[in-house]
């Protein structure tokens, strides 16, 4: 079950709030419907009373609840159309994430094709999402868990599409030249890899709570 927020694209990219609502308008009974948020349970992760009713009813129970800023705690369904995948990279206290258009490997041991495969069928996977690539620079992108930056890794081609946006975002949560102290491949395609590189540019990952605690 795909919900989509104004400040959550829909994974696939395809979609932004706006758009499912223009087409709710247009087609009432087509495949995007209004879902009323209703109480805030959790202000921080992103959870609402409104969204868990929905949720569970259009997925027959096997999807009772989940978190719009948050891939620790209960995080969104994730399908196979997403455009990216982030997943937690513990060693580094922050995350990574991967774009359908880099078929190499990562540091967190599995390609996109592999992540699609293993968490890509409607399942939450905590640990684990599915977004957009705009979706990375919203205000409220796994905002639960420290936000954007927690992000330490991602392809060089990805980096470079969203280099601008990245600053943007970085310098709206105080961090300046933020692009560049997110490691790529170029950098290293393990853990172990790429720490040193974040401990070099001051990465603030490293810096915050525990991702788990």
């Amino acid at each position: 079950v795909c919900s989509v927020s104004p400040e959550r694209t829909g994974l696939c990219g395809a979609y932004n709030w706006m758009d499912c609502k223009a087409s709710f308008e247009i087609n009432p009974t087509g495949p995007n419907q209004p879902i009323n948020k209703g109480k805030v349970l959790d202000p921080d992760l992103g959870r609402f009373e409104g969204v868990d009713e929905f949720i569970k009813s259009a997925s027959k129970g096997a999807i009772e609840s989940y978190n719009f800023y948050s891939m620790v705690n209960a995080p969104m369904t994730t399908c196979g159309c997403c455009e990216c995948i982030a997943a937690m990279l513990p060693s580094c206290n922050g995350v990574m994430t991967v774009g359908r258009d880099y078929a190499g490997d990562t540091p967190c041991g599995m390609k996109f094709t592999t992540l699609a495969g293993v968490m890509g069928g409607g399942a939450s996977s905590p640990g684990f999402v599915g977004h957009s690539k705009f979706n990375i620079t919203q205000g409220k992108f796994i905002l639960g868990d420290g936000g954007l930056l927690r992000m330490v890794w991602m392809p060089k081609i990805l980096k470079d599409e969203i280099y601008d946006r990245l600053n943007a975002r970085g310098k709206a949560m105080g961090v300046e030249n933020f692009a560049d102290m997110i490691a790529d491949e170029t950098v290293g395609l393990t853990e172990e890899e790429i720490l040193p590189f974040l401990q070099e540019k001051g990465h603030p990952a490293l810096t915050m709570d525990p991702l788990i605690a």
